[in-house]
């Protein structure tokens, strides 16, 4: 029997917990094989084993390098092995600890071998804008994975969603039509599934595709949503092909990440012609990174070291003059401004007398980017 692998995650742990049960409850044959990252501060990880009828087997893993995450990748793939040799388990599901995101573990999974057939994040819709919207670092929740973890409860959160293919949506009274929009227009492409329903065994095994995954989150092809406007709950897609004058956006920056629940995309600065940037904002705060080179800025031998996905992005978003380079922002959020944000972001637009003035002129453009961005 080959060994099946779906993932569960997700910071809202009664979803998640429900999600798990639900799968051992319908799949036969199906195995919740769990690390618990919270003892990690007593130098060991609790690995749990349990089927449909409770705990099958439980031990601990050793901390490596001070990493919570760390010692789960070292120890998850021998459990794994170990079932699959014992081929008695038709569904092994990984439910992920709070903060665990799941790219980096699914991408363990595959490339130990596996099949990974779903990643599934439980998600409770009227804690959605609460998570969204907590800037806090994990660590001050109590969540982090490791001493050096910078991450926030928010942008963990945002990842754990958009990476999934498949969202295990709980029953909540308290949640309203405004939360389930906002959840449709966070990942509009995933399939929503209600806890309560049988749909989530299928969904389970129905398959992923960790390469494709992969590429949809990178910046320069990523799969974002599209503009919608539901139950009070807008995304607004904004694009130009003008270069951002690095001064202007640098001030506009708080305003630009504080307008929305969510906003992510890539950008383009005058002063940094040749390298993609990306955008990505939640809880208040903006992470800004380089994502390497416009493809309009390399040579042409260099075309056939790149992605085919990478290419085809490119070429779908190719301008005569700029090639790929560009800007695409989506903000996603309750009460959202269209008019004013677009105000803002045009406003930070190379000018018609500045654009003209080329590209040797716009290297010299004062930029306080070097504090955010080490390229």
């Amino acid at each position: 029997m080959e060994l099946a692998v779906a993932l569960v995650g997700g910071l809202h742990a009664d979803a998640r917990r429900a999600a798990v049960e639900r799968l051992l409850a319908t799949v036969p044959g199906s195995v919740a094989l769990h690390h618990d990252l919270s003892t990690a501060a007593h130098g060991t990880v609790i690995r749990t084993l349990r089927d449909a009828n409770g705990p099958v087997s439980s031990g601990e893993a050793p901390l490596v390098n001070d990493c919570a995450c760390c010692a789960l990748r070292e120890d998850l793939l021998p459990e794994l092995e170990r079932l699959a040799d014992a081929g008695l388990t038709r569904l092994a599901v990984v439910e992920l600890w709070d903060s665990v995101e799941p790219k980096a573990m699914a991408e363990v999974v595959a490339g130990g071998g596996f099949t990974v057939t779903a990643v599934i994040t439980a998600v409770d819709p009227a804690l959605l804008l609460p998570c969204l919207g907590n800037g806090d670092d994990l660590a001050a929740a109590g969540l982090a994975a490791a001493r050096t973890d910078q991450r926030t409860v928010a942008d963990t959160f945002a990842r754990q969603l958009e990476y999934a293919n498949v969202l295990a949506v709980a029953d909540s009274e308290e949640a309203d039509d405004e939360d389930r929009a906002l959840l449709r227009q966070l990942h509009p492409t995933a399939r929503q599934v209600r806890l309560g329903e049988c749909d989530l065994a299928a969904a389970a095994l129905a398959g992923f595709d960790v390469e494709a995954a992969a590429a949809a989150q990178h910046p320069a092809c990523a799969l974002l949503p599209q503009e919608a406007d539901e139950a009070g709950v807008a995304t607004y897609v904004w694009q130009a092909r003008r270069p951002f004058h690095p001064a202007r956006l640098y001030a506009a920056l708080e305003d630009l990440t504080c307008a929305a629940a969510r906003s992510r995309g890539r950008f383009w600065l005058a002063d940094r012609p040749d390298t993609l940037l990306a955008w990505d904002a939640a809880g208040g705060a903006l992470c800004v990174e380089s994502a390497g080179p416009w493809l309009a800025s390399l040579p042409d031998a260099a075309w056939e070291l790149v992605p085919p996905v990478r290419r085809a992005a490119a070429a779908l978003d190719w301008h005569p003059e700029h090639g790929d380079c560009g800007q695409h922002l989506v903000f996603t959020s309750p009460g959202l401004d269209r008019d004013g944000l677009q105000q803002v972001l045009e406003s930070c637009l190379l000018t018609d007398g500045e654009y003209a003035a080329g590209r040797a002129a716009w290297q010299h453009l004062h930029s306080d980017f070097d504090t955010l961005l080490e390229v």
